[in-house]
């Protein structure tokens, strides 16, 4: 199995592509099952965020794994693939391990630095867990990218760029509103993580008086108590809106929250002296309609305008050494990675010398009737301990030698000196451009050459 990375983020797709690709937490389940469901994906952890969505999948080939998890996503975004492979991005077996690590160590994020992309990566680490679409390989790429992530912040000062996508938002929320946000009244409209996040910042930042709504009332109330905030009805949306400054919309809905009639009927009971309502959208898909940008007396902040003016990030000898921090962990992964794959040559070796001692034992048994159990019983222990120790000392070197750069040639000599059959998968020499076809299904091309029947499916195994 190889490591295949299939996504897009606010650096290739604006927000309606994502939202068009967002899967939601109740459709997160029935997706990952139709990976792991694919005839060359074995193992699937899915990302998606508000920046992101990702596919992380280990798979028996390359294009056939391509394919499907293309198909996948098409499917949810009830689109051809062709309709958004421009805004795609593919990583493959060693570049798919750095890109993972790069996101974990947040150099990958807009808001470069920021911590909590490590716990939205522990989330769907954990999402894939609970469905059993992760196996051995993304269980070690997960734990091992939520480490660096962890050590990144630890032993380098990347995160003092901006703490999370909330406070770089507000930071631009605050040169909207003259320079500062203390004493701006503030709603946040939704109780989720980015939603407590929203009020544990403006909260920090003097903001106030703060008021939370949500379309479960419980967790509105829950989490307005632990801010001294006030919680409204999502029924009142439309007064609550009219009596503060910024509005932070970060819910789960797959419709906008504060369309047009909702924001005109809070601006027709504002006073327009207070200066503009600013709108930080902070959702995918999106919670504000794309309509209310036009609305005279507003200001929203989405995903796209904060792309757009958070390009400078952080300073560069910080980001340099997270780069340096990741780059040794993904020499050290690839290393356990080539010697994780040695693994079923050393298995098929040793199960021919089984097979072999067992056929000598066998004919053993026919030439030499006359031997008692005891004496076949101690027969077979020496020839086993004899042949194990002949073997010992090739395997244990030959698994050195793979974790090392260029190792699994080894491996290979290996099978071609005892023909041994392991089934091995299909690498990539380039990665294929999408085209539709004539019946509006995507193929995967390489140099114009089709790649089907390059790869074979896999026949099974642990998920």
């Amino acid at each position: 199995m190889k490591l295949l990375v299939v996504g897009a983020s606010y650096r290739t797709a604006p927000v309606v592509t994502l939202e068009q690709l967002a899967v939601s937490p109740a459709d997160l389940t029935r997706t990952l099952d139709r990976l792991v469901a694919q005839p060359y994906v074995a193992e699937a952890v899915l990302v998606s965020t508000c920046n992101r969505v990702e596919v992380y999948a280990a798979v028996s080939g390359f294009h056939g794994g391509l394919g499907d998890i293309c198909a996948v996503l098409a499917e949810q975004a009830g689109a051809p693939p062709a309709a958004f492979a421009s805004h795609l991005y593919v990583h493959y077996d060693s570049a798919a391990v750095d890109h993972v690590f790069r996101v974990a160590a947040g150099l990958d994020s807009m808001v470069v630095g920021e911590a909590q992309i490590l716990g939205q990566l522990r989330d769907a680490y954990h999402w894939a867990s609970g469905a059993d679409t992760a196996g051995r390989l993304l269980h070690e790429l997960m734990q091992q990218a939520l480490r660096v992530g962890k050590r990144a912040h630890a032993e380098t000062d990347i995160d003092r760029a901006g703490q999370s996508v909330v406070t770089a938002a507000l930071d631009l929320t605050a040169e909207l509103l003259d320079g500062d946000l203390a004493g701006r009244p503030a709603l946040v409209v939704g109780a989720g993580a980015m939603g407590a996040l929203s009020v544990a910042t403006l909260a920090r930042r003097d903001a106030g008086p703060l008021t939370v709504t949500n379309r479960g009332a419980d967790r509105a109330v829950r989490l307005a108590e632990s801010y001294g905030a006030h919680a409204v009805p999502l029924a009142e949306l439309v007064p609550a809106l009219s009596t503060v400054d910024i509005v932070v919309a970060a819910t789960a809905a797959t419709e906008p929250v504060l369309t047009v009639d909702v924001v005109t009927g809070a601006l027709a009971r504002r006073d327009p002296a207070r200066g503009p309502l600013v709108l930080l959208d902070l959702a995918v898909p999106r919670d504000v309609a794309p309509e209310v940008a036009a609305l005279p007396g507003v200001e929203v902040i989405d995903i796209d305008r904060m792309a757009t003016l958070l390009a400078g990030g952080p300073a560069a000898a910080d980001a340099a050494e997270v780069g340096r921090i990741v780059a040794a962990e993904v020499e050290a992964f690839l290393s356990w990675l080539r010697g994780a794959d040695v693994a079923p040559t050393v298995a098929a070796l040793r199960g021919r010398a089984d097979d072999v001692v067992g056929a000598e034992l066998r004919r053993l048994a026919q030439r030499r009737p006359d031997l008692s159990d005891d004496q076949r019983a101690e027969v077979a222990r020496t020839v086993h301990r004899v042949v194990q120790r002949l073997l010992h000392q090739p395997t244990v070197k030959v698994r050195q030698l793979a974790a090392e750069p260029g190792g699994d040639q080894y491996a290979a000599l290996l099978r071609e000196l005892f023909d041994l059959q392991v089934p091995q998968t299909s690498g990539v020499g380039s990665v294929p451009e999408v085209v539709e076809t004539v019946d509006g299904r995507a193929s995967f091309e390489v140099a114009g050459v089709p790649t089907t029947g390059t790869d074979q499916p896999s026949s099974g195994g642990e998920r």
